[in-house]
């Protein structure tokens, strides 16, 4: 199986956050693959995974970085491929990381989750893949239905929450 979708973080201590990515992409039977690299202490790998990403097959790369955040900049640079930033809850709560992702220069964007939003990261790699595969596609729109049905369920059982001044 050849991976579609890269996942990408600074260290392993970010895994806790990006299993959610890779939850969600197994959940979508998208193929992907998970790896450590260091925009600091790595940066030869960083390069090469980059510059080598869409010879391999690779559609979307999903990049995971606090504090500083270089990652998914410094993978944007290296390759034409769409990088998606997750910005790691770290020392200003996530908020360093997240400045450091989007404030990209010109011609190297890196789109940009919420802190800590790695399931949205996937979804938006679903989204950017179901533009050429019909197949994820349908798979995209039952998961959203499936989200729809659950708000739905939720607002059944909280009709039947009762209080004395609760007027639904």
């Amino acid at each position: 199986m050849t991976p579609l979708v890269s996942i990408i973080m600074g260290s392993t201590s970010d895994l806790p956050v990006m299993e959610k990515a890779c939850k969600q992409l197994n959940d979508l039977q998208i193929p992907f693959e998970v790896n450590a690299l260091s925009a600091h202490r790595t940066p030869e790998a960083v390069e090469e995974f980059a510059r080598g990403a869409k010879g391999r097959g690779l559609k979307v790369i999903i990049a995971a970085a606090g504090m500083a955040a270089a990652l998914p900049g410094v993978i944007a640079a290296s390759t034409a491929l769409p990088v998606i930033g997750v910005p790691i809850k770290g020392m200003l709560d996530g908020l360093d990381a997240m400045l450091s992702i989007i404030q990209m220069p010109p011609g190297i964007p890196v789109a940009t989750v919420g802190v800590n939003a790695a399931q949205n990261a996937a979804i938006l790699a679903v989204e950017m893949l179901a533009l050429s595969d019909e197949d994820i596609a349908q798979r995209l729109t039952a998961y959203k239905s499936g989200l729809k049905a659950k708000i739905e369920k939720a607002n059944k059982d909280l009709a039947e929450v009762k209080y004395e001044y609760k007027t639904n």
